[in-house]
């Protein structure tokens, strides 16, 4: 699958929800014009939600802008912004408080990843995957908390993954960044309940058709990967938009601090021998 093929909006879509379950809110969303983030995106507008998207690409997220608001009859504002730099950030959320005067939801999504033995791995490449996830959830966590979470409540979600769970092999840059976010999920719940946040992470597993998983997965087999995973199948983006839509909901209303895995049990069964690691490095290079 080409890469411009991933950002497809869902057809044949049935909610699980009252379609206004998020009337009136406005959505902040890192990494919101490609893969998981694009979805997400949709869902939250598919629910009434209006929306900004923000990432480095302008071109690319107009472009997904234009397709999720044809989609869901919402409004999608496109924001030119890199998370690792404090000052965009500032520039961006201001941008969207000036555009749309509020920001209920931030959802972290923007992430960077690769396979690479650490042996192998540049100094570099290491601090780049750092800086995008986890400086990059802090700096827009705290410029959206200053400017608006602060005097209003909100929720911040933060798009983790399990791979610290069990030290992935040959992802030592990706499983330190996300377990620095699920300290930093924690931590922002304990600090800002006050204020009326709720922090959740969501932590997803094998999703088909994302960038992720073709760097990842290289030649194995969706039936392949399918059959490694408890429940049968592999994840889908909308299997992590719905928890995302159910976290940012009132319904989830006492759900704080906690990192939410879906992967279908995926995790306490995957292989990590590092035989198998280097079957899964060669099967991308």
């Amino acid at each position: 699958m080409a890469e411009e093929d991933i950002n497809v909006c869902l057809t044949n879509y049935k909610s699980f929800f009252r379609n206004d379950i998020m009337r009136d809110k406005v959505a902040f969303v890192t990494g919101g014009g490609s893969g998981i983030g694009f979805t997400i995106t949709e869902t939250l507008m598919r629910h009434g939600c209006k929306t900004v998207i923000a990432s480095r690409k302008l071109d690319r997220l107009r472009e997904s802008a234009r397709k999720l608001e044809a989609a869901t009859g919402q409004e999608c504002l496109a924001v030119k912004m890199d998370a690792r730099n404090p000052q965009d950030v500032l520039a961006a959320v201001d941008q969207a408080l000036s555009h749309y005067g509020r920001i209920d939801i931030l959802v972290n999504s923007a992430a960077g990843n690769f396979i690479c033995p650490a042996s192998s791995m540049s100094f570099n490449a290491f601090k780049t995957v750092i800086e995008i996830d986890t400086i990059g959830t802090f700096n827009v966590s705290k410029a959206v908390f200053d400017t608006y979470l602060k005097d209003h409540g909100g929720v911040i979600i933060n798009i983790s993954a399990t791979l610290p769970y069990k030290g992935s092999l040959f992802q030592l840059h990706a499983s330190a960044a996300k377990a620095a976010i699920d300290s930093m999920t924690k931590t922002l719940c304990n600090e800002w309940g006050q204020y009326g946040i709720r922090v959740v992470g969501i932590a997803p597993g094998p999703i088909a058709d994302t960038e992720g998983m073709r760097k990842l997965a290289g030649s194995l087999s969706r039936a392949a990967a399918a059959r490694a995973i408890p429940v049968g199948r592999l994840g889908t983006k909308r299997d992590v938009a719905d928890l995302t839509l159910y976290m940012a909901s009132d319904v989830a209303g006492f759900i704080s601090g906690d990192t939410i895995v879906v992967d279908g049990g995926s995790w306490m069964t995957s292989p990590n021998s590092l035989e198998s690691a280097k079957m899964q490095l060669k099967s991308v290079l």
